[in-house]
């Protein structure tokens, strides 16, 4: 009989989670709701990492319509400035391993690991809800947040053609919203959104996390490179919309020490605004994002999640209003300091664009709702 002191094989170890090219998260991991429990085993036939990245076979991005209920959230929540959101699509095949929204796929009854960027779901109807919505004598308008949950230009929208139509609705009624997207279609509406930024009816803010293309290219592996997001900014900005920078998640050792260099980069391409949002871990993020480190950064993963708990009263996360979005604590309060004196020496936030025109609003006609087909289109 072996002797497992001595023969690790004995034991057949789980081998880490190996990444998948163009996915950010690295396992499937099981939805909250989940009924069936699933167990990792290594049999022993195979070991090492890229033994498991080779044989893991390509993922196909599988993209279903559905017609929603509603198309309007609404939120009460302090630390967010906005209270009415808007999202075209469920799940995003961007990939971003640190997003917010992943769990919610766990309503779905499936993963907020790779089926939350594999398994996308269209809101098809969207355009004519919003427009039966704002045509309703009861709606009292107030801005339009779009794109919060998962990015209203993520790669279905080329086709689709969704968001196009949501912001064809929204410039007919002279409706403000904002939008923040990591996706260069966005200059695909530049002659919708121009005219409403020239009638402050529009701002936009892009997403830049780091600098870094080969971290970015783990990280949100199917949104634009960092550059081509700069060449965004620089766009809209040439086309006269106010445009920010969002730097969200700031992540420990990974993100973190970029900070600096995206502020100058964005604020020389055009950026007149920048906000922050410190790495959150909700609910499934919190596992998928481990395993994301150890697959990517084994060497400073512990350092990582140390440095986190820090900021989050030594947990992994902490859902408080009043310390979510930017955390608690000494290292916290230097990254604050440090932003903060970054923003002041570039002078960004130093005119306020947030402020859009209502008084212009008209709710014309509600569209025509398109006949409803209760079974959802795989393309």
């Amino acid at each position: 009989m072996n002797d497992p002191d001595h023969d690790s094989d004995a034991w057949f170890p789980v081998a880490p989670p190996a990444p998948r090219k163009g996915r950010g998260a690295v396992t499937n991991l099981q939805g909250r709701y989940e009924v069936d429990q699933r167990e990792a085993f290594d049999d022993g036939w195979r070991h090492g990492e890229q033994d498991a990245a080779d044989d893991a076979p390509a993922l196909r991005t599988q993209v279903f319509t559905e017609h929603a209920k509603s198309i309007l959230t609404r939120n009460q929540s302090p630390d967010i400035p906005f209270s009415v959101s808007l999202n075209p699509y469920r799940g995003c095949e961007h990939g971003c391993i640190y997003c917010f929204a992943r769990p919610t796929h766990s309503y779905l009854g499936l993963s907020p690991g790779l089926d939350f960027e594999s398994r996308i779901y269209a809101k098809i109807n969207a355009p004519e809800l919003l427009a039966r919505e704002l045509s309703k004598p009861s709606y009292e308008p107030e801005p339009i947040a779009l794109g919060v949950n998962t990015d209203a230009w993520q790669p279905a929208e080329r086709d689709l053609r969704i968001t196009r139509r949501v912001i064809e609705v929204l410039h007919e009624r002279n409706h403000p919203f904002a939008a923040i997207t990591k996706s260069s279609l966005i200059e695909r509406e530049l002659d919708l959104l121009a005219p409403m930024a020239g009638r402050q009816q529009f701002v936009a803010a892009i997403t830049i996390t780091t600098l870094d293309a080969d971290i970015a290219r783990t990280l949100e592996p199917r949104a634009a490179t960092p550059s081509r997001r700069l060449r965004t900014i620089r766009t809209l900005a040439d086309a006269g919309v106010p445009v920010g920078v969002s730097i969200a998640p700031v992540i420990p050792f990974v993100t973190e020490p970029d900070i600096e260099r995206v502020l100058e980069a964005c604020a020389e391409a055009g950026a007149t605004s920048a906000s922050y949002i410190v790495l959150r871990l909700p609910w499934e993020v919190a596992p998928l994002f481990r395993d994301w480190l150890t697959a990517h950064f084994p060497d400073r993963a512990d350092r990582v999640m140390s440095r986190v708990r820090d900021m989050r009263g030594g947990k992994d996360y902490d859902s408080s209003f009043a310390q979510r979005m930017k955390g608690t604590g000494l290292w916290a309060d230097l990254l604050k300091q440090r932003f903060h004196n970054a923003v002041r020496r570039l002078g960004l936030n130093e005119r306020r664009h947030g402020i859009l025109d209502m008084s212009q609003f008209s709710r014309g006609k509600p569209a025509k709702a398109p006949p409803q087909n209760p079974q959802m289109d795989l393309f």
